[in-house]
């Protein structure tokens, strides 16, 4: 018999003198989770149900998530908030993909006796989709290539981006990364973010400005911040207009960090040339909405983190929290301070 953790009984229940565990897998949107190895990890008696789609709104997460002890949750796909974890408790443990989730009410969770779990992801893949839609916006393969299938033979005349100005909104990890890059190819790479200084930016090799100064001197700026109350509609619609009609704005981040009413705006008449984004406010996308009709834009399912190599590192790491808890001893537990 597997022994539950310090709160016993309260998790699983017991059938047959065997203990079981309810996992739920959820927002497995291609079926990357289910097909994993991992889960033969998990204790006899532990049982995982995966599911690939998207429920909107908390009375279908509710229904769905009832009956279930633990939850891997996959980033910000489905909201925890304290409505929601009110309305589940048997659910005593929530893994989440990644060391950040803002859409998991943590104090709520704490309230109601949810231990909260992450799990270690890389960046570097965000990183290479930054630069993927970078190079789609200046040099359009991909438009070229659908072109040339259709029985076009050049459409269209690209951007270099060597002598140019990437300027680079947010220099963690992510935003360092897509720097270097930046640099090799020849570009003259600027920095800012609210607390920017010219220490950090020297660090890395580029240069400290403004806000004001990044957005009007950049042919490419590229945001990569943290979504919080501070950088919640940090790029608004001033920015957007001090930038060059020839420039362009990528957003693998979050798409709150970007007043999106200001972006289609710019879309529609011409203040940049063009938007590549990896995140929306609303996710997965729905049908008929402005942006997917918004001229100039490359957009993506927000798979800036979606490889092989980081599902591997994510869910692994979620059997060994589900193990860690029911061993008493949870590990990479968030909570919020």
């Amino acid at each position: 018999m597997i022994s539950g953790p310090t709160r016993g009984a309260d998790v699983g229940s017991f059938e047959q003198g065997i203990f079981v565990m309810r996992i739920a897998v959820i927002d497995d949107y291609n079926s990357a989770a289910a097909a994993l190895p991992c889960w033969e990890g998990l204790p006899d008696g532990a049982d995982v149900r995966f599911f690939s789609d998207h429920l909107v709104g908390p009375d279908a997460v509710v229904e769905r998530l009832a009956d279930f002890d633990a939850v891997v949750a996959m980033r910000e796909r489905t909201a925890f908030t304290a409505e929601v974890l009110a309305r589940l408790p048997r659910l005593k443990l929530l893994v989440t993909a990644g060391m950040h989730n803002a859409a998991i009410d943590l104090g709520a969770a704490a309230r109601h006796g949810v231990v909260v779990s992450g799990t270690r992801m890389t960046p570097f893949p965000a990183a290479e989709l930054t630069w993927a839609l970078i190079l789609e916006l200046s040099r359009r393969a991909g438009a070229q290539d659908a072109g040339l299938r259709s029985g076009s033979w050049q459409s269209g005349v690209g951007t270099g981006l060597a002598g140019g100005t990437l300027g680079v909104v947010g220099l963690g990890k992510l935003g360092t990364r897509v720097a270097a890059v930046g640099a090799a190819f020849g570009m003259d790479v600027v920095a800012w973010s609210p607390h920017m200084t010219d220490e950090r930016a020297k660090a890395v090799g580029v240069r400290a400005v403004g806000k004001e100064e990044l957005f009007s001197s950049s042919d490419v700026v590229s945001v990569h911040l943290r979504l919080s109350e501070a950088t919640t509609g940090l790029v608004a619609e001033d920015d957007l207009r001090r930038m060059r009609r020839t420039a362009f704005l990528v957003n693998t981040s979050r798409a709150q960090i970007v007043d999106e009413d200001a972006l289609i705006k710019a879309l529609g008449e011409g203040w940049i040339a063009g938007a590549g984004l990896d995140v929306y406010e609303e996710e997965p996308l729905p049908a008929g909405h402005r942006l997917l009709d918004a001229p100039n834009t490359v957009l993506t399912p927000h798979i800036g983190y979606v490889t092989g190599d980081n599902f591997a590192l994510v869910y692994g790491d979620s059997v060994e929290a589900v193990n860690a808890y029911l061993g008493g001893s949870p590990v990479r537990v968030l909570t919020g301070e």
